[in-house]
């Protein structure tokens, strides 16, 4: 079935499409908790992957140093989403901070796939989340899925963690890696922690705001991850971003503009480095300019492609 008709059919009645077993973790996270629901009300299974072991039926016990504690739980499934990893964002890069944040991906993930070829009947995909940070700063340059990373210690982390996922193409039918721009949603992320301070007209462009800003919707990010899992042409990796690409300066006052508020209270590059140190070049400085015509090609529909319209309907 090609993409198009598979999107129709997810909105068929139920009763008229097969009802997939989907493992999810990060299950609790921004878009893991989204894409459940989601995956739930279409009539689906899902079984969330817990850091212990599994208490009810239903979840599925795995160490992150270790891989799944009972791999036979993860049996038969059509597909397995991993989404989890250590918060970036969360506090200054310490040496400690910056293993965990490497350690939670690319060898986490090594370890799962490896307990993957334990099973009989290992998932049929496995949909693994990466990031827009796969290809450092690299300014206006329009960059591809098969642009070569870029350099810095997300790069590092990024080519890591997608090497550890491509490893299970010799255990699942195939494998799709999801990289994601910044998930725009009220419910928290990045736009959660800027909202307080735009709000107060205290909100302005990151250093010269030159730099390209990837952007998706919390809906789109999970339709595009719905798609990926459904589809079982889509394979390799994908950029899930809008279909705009924007400045920071761009974003910053569109921001300005839905919430009716002054966006002229710069924050200096400087600034931001003496208070994030190293996080601030790579997750505010730093510029990718994403094509999403793979995406596209494979039949996706961006719900919110503009970043006004996108602004619009996630704050209104």
């Amino acid at each position: 079935m090609n993409s198009g008709a598979q999107q129709r059919s997810d909105r068929r009645p139920q009763q008229d499409r097969r009802r997939l077993r989907v493992a999810v973790s990060g299950a609790g996270g921004l878009v893991g908790s989204a894409l459940r629901d989601a995956l739930e009300q279409r009539g689906d299974e899902v079984l969330p992957l817990v850091r212990r072991q599994a208490r009810q039926e239903g979840e599925i016990g795995w160490d992150p140093g270790s891989g799944l504690i009972a791999p036979a739980q993860a049996e038969r499934l059509d597909a397995l989403v991993h989404l989890a990893g250590e918060n970036i964002a969360d506090g200054r890069w310490t040496t400690a901070k910056k293993r965990r944040i490497f350690d939670s991906r690319g060898p986490a993930t090594a370890r799962l796939v490896e307990s993957l070829e334990q099973l009989q009947a290992p998932p049929a995909a496995l949909v693994c989340a990466s990031a827009s940070g796969y290809f450092g700063d690299r300014g206006d340059e329009l960059l591809h899925e098969q642009s070569l990373p870029g350099d810095g210690f997300l790069a590092d982390v990024c080519r890591a963690w997608e090497a550890a996922a491509g490893a299970a193409e010799d255990v699942c039918d195939r494998v799709a890696i999801a990289r994601l721009g910044v998930v725009l949603s009220r419910r928290g992320g990045a736009l959660g922690r800027m909202m307080p301070i735009f709000k107060l007209g205290m909100g302005g462009r990151l250093g010269s705001g030159d730099q390209y800003f990837p952007w998706i919707t919390l809906e789109d990010a999970v339709a595009a991850f719905l798609l990926l899992i459904d589809d079982a042409s889509t394979n390799g990796p994908y950029h899930l971003v809008g279909a705009e690409p924007v400045t920071n300066a761009e974003f910053t006052s569109e921001l300005g503009r839905v919430l009716h508020r002054p966006t002229i209270v710069p924050a200096p590059a400087i600034g931001l480095r003496l208070v994030l140190g190293e996080a601030a070049d790579e997750m505010l400085l730093a510029s990718a300019r994403l094509s999403t015509q793979r995406l596209l090609d494979a039949g996706f529909e961006h719900r919110h492609p503009m970043l006004r319209g996108a602004l619009e309907s996630v704050l209104g």
